[in-house]
């Protein structure tokens, strides 16, 4: 650990074991008799469950990653422009693939031409022709047909959109949020380019930090009751910047061979995160991924913190990659993991199959679950050996 390295495994396999448990938990959300704490927590409800905690896991997962991939960019000598067209077509895809995904949650499947299920699986055909990692061996004229069939496809889709409740007004496609894929994109936008603009200087990357998280705490707490443009309430972009200042602290405590203070750094950290968002709990709605709250925001970014330093000792330190070598493909090919339940969900929509009753029901449901996403893991493993996943 004495020198920084391009990548950190230790992210790689934070980033498939959140990507293992987003597909398990949004699965079993469809089972029926589970223990309350494996589920979400009601909307309204001041409380947390399991499954809250793995969105923003994921989000605090993308700033660690960022400073990276855009470190890598620098030092191979890549122009400010280059880096920043990088910037902006890897979010501008995450943020088009996810306002396709919100329009889906309302799609009218009797006032549209096709049914809701093949809508949403010629969209995520769509997205894979136009961001899969062609090889550098396919000719231009090929790779650009296959991308201009999946824009034409994606068009065609947004074209024939019917949207509204039965009996309601049908219309097409608007934004209500942004979806988790649009929240992803909008948050990495802000953040990378502030980490650009400021050429990963940590003082700057510490004040953005503070007024996102004053920000979030200002809406919260009714100091600011006015919408604020791009930012929101702030929740999204103070987690991925707060894995972004984590990103640096280990790089410098790298840079100085200091990496022995790691553990005490990143467990106190840790800690401290988790007590603040009690602390704060009762002033400031609560807990609740819902609403995004203060609380919900420091808890989730302490136990993330505390399990990537988990992963720095196995991973970086002891060399336990193996360990998790059957769910590898989720932290390399984690976009391509991310849309796969969606052929999943909505083939077996598409064709009226349902899992028999004892496998949507208690813990022979969450058992199912679970093998679900390796299953899905696996696909996506042999589809990595074809060259088959995305790339933004």
């Amino acid at each position: 650990m004495n020198q920084l390295p391009k990548r950190l495994l230790s992210i790689d396999v934070l980033r498939a074991i959140t990507m293992l448990l987003m597909i398990f938990v949004n699965d079993a959300s469809g089972v029926k008799h589970i223990p309350m704490w494996i589920d979400h927590a009601d909307g309204d409800a001041d409380a947390m469950g399991f499954a809250d905690t793995i969105f923003p896991a994921f989000l605090f997962i993308v700033g660690l990653s960022l400073p990276f991939a855009i470190k890598n960019r620098m030092t191979k000598g890549d122009l400010f422009s280059s880096i920043l067209i990088y910037i902006l077509t890897r979010s501008a895809a995450l943020i088009i693939m996810g306002f396709f995904h919100v329009n889906l949650e309302s799609y009218n499947s009797a006032a549209g031409i096709i049914p809701k299920a093949l809508w949403a699986i010629l969209i995520t055909i769509a997205f894979f022709l136009i961001w899969l990692d062609y090889p550098t061996t396919m000719t231009k004229i090929r790779r650009y047909t296959f991308t201009g069939a999946g824009i034409l496809l994606l068009i065609a889709m947004a074209v024939i959109y019917k949207g509204g409740d039965d009996g309601g007004l049908v219309h097409g496609m608007h934004t209500s949020w942004w979806g988790i894929l649009g929240i992803i994109g909008w948050a990495y936008l802000v953040c990378a380019l502030i980490y650009l603009l400021a050429k990963g200087k940590m003082n700057i990357l510490v004040i953005a930090l503070i007024v996102f998280v004053a920000i979030n705490i200002a809406k919260h707490t009714d100091v600011i009751n006015f919408k604020i443009p791009l930012l929101g309430d702030a929740s999204a972009l103070s987690l991925v910047m707060g894995g972004v200042m984590i990103s640096g602290i280990y790089s410098l405590l790298v840079s100085k061979n200091k990496t022995q203070l790691l553990w005490v750094i990143f467990g106190s950290i840790g800690l401290l995160l988790i007590a603040l968002g009690l602390l704060v709990r009762p002033y400031a709605e609560g807990i609740s991924k819902i609403h995004s709250t203060p609380a919900w925001i420091f808890i989730c970014s302490g136990i993330t913190i505390l399990v990537f330093e988990l992963m720095i000792f196995l991973i970086d330190v002891k060399g336990k990659k193996d360990w998790f070598k059957l769910i590898w493909p989720a932290g390399t090919s984690t976009l391509t993991c991310y849309l796969m339940p969606y052929f999943q969900v909505f083939i077996l929509m598409l064709f009226h199959i349902k899992y028999p009753e004892i496998l949507n029901n208690g813990i022979i449901g969450l058992v199912r679950s679970m093998a679900t996403a390796f299953i899905l893991i696996a696909i996506v493993g042999l589809m990595e050996k074809k060259r088959i996943r995305l790339k933004i």
